[in-house]
């Protein structure tokens, strides 16, 4: 495989200048995204790039990864939302769009869930082929959406490894951050999660598993109909279901 410094990217036409200035008040989108661009590629490194495969990260858009660690990208986002002044939401629209793993990682980090709609979740979630940028998506932009529980809702069904996946790794950072909600709106996931725990696909059974270790969190009710499904699952005449009941069991229990 080519150095990743020197690797170019796949990338889908970048968007047309706009006439007005956005960001830092001096450039406009287009040129935002070629400066950011050219920022994650001098970042990159082979070793990084490579690693990616190694924790399953794999697809089309890890192919255009110029092997940036999650950390610098996160120290690239606090950068621009601190010049920005808050969220750069124009700017994760935009580098959304160019299809490279860093950009849509960087996306999540600067984009304004205030701002983020559900024609944008939906969009978004069908670009989803890898754990990495699903898992970085909700976990730092979606979960703090409004829209949040209604797609975990509409996503559930999805036929698609990473779009279902998508459904319980938003389940789970909801459940995780969003501390203000009600435990009901965590406890009635429940039969979502029982109904998708069959599914033996890698990716979207681990997803479900952390999306009831999530709902068993923070609460003592929730803990209780959490490990409630979990010991049912785990009785299960499926193994898939059966794996994420024991297994959920036992990390509830030590957590």
């Amino acid at each position: 495989m080519a150095n990743s410094r020197s690797a170019k990217p796949v990338r889908k036409a970048l968007p047309k200048p706009e006439k007005r200035s956005v960001g830092n008040g001096a450039l406009p989108i287009a040129a935002q995204v070629r400066a950011t661009l050219d920022q994650l590629k001098r970042l990159g490194t082979f070793r990084t790039r490579e690693s990616l495969s190694r924790y399953g990260i794999t697809g089309p858009t890890a192919e255009t990864a110029f092997g940036v660690s999650v950390g610098e990208i996160r120290a690239v986002g606090k950068e621009i939302t601190k010049r920005n002044g808050g969220p750069n939401h124009e700017l994760a629209l935009a580098l959304w769009e160019t299809g490279n793993y860093e950009a849509q990682l960087l996306a999540a980090f600067v984009g304004d869930p205030v701002r983020v709609t559900p024609a944008q979740m939906d969009r978004w979630c069908k670009d989803f082929d890898n754990w990495g940028v699903c898992d970085t998506v909700c976990f730092h932009l979606f979960d703090r959406s409004p829209h949040a529980m209604t797609k975990v809702t509409k996503w559930a069904t999805e036929k698609g490894e990473f779009q279902k996946r998508a459904a319980f790794a938003l389940l789970a950072s909801a459940a995780l951050h969003n501390k203000q909600e009600p435990d009901d709106v965590f406890v009635k996931t429940l039969p979502l999660i029982e109904a998708a725990s069959n599914d033996e696909r890698n990716f979207v059974k681990k997803g479900v598993l952390w999306a009831l270790r999530g709902v068993g969190s923070r609460t003592t009710k929730r803990k209780a109909a959490a490990i409630k499904l979990a010991e049912k699952l785990g009785k299960s005449s499926d193994a898939t279901a059966r794996w994420i009941g024991k297994t959920a069991i036992r990390e509830m229990n030590k957590a």
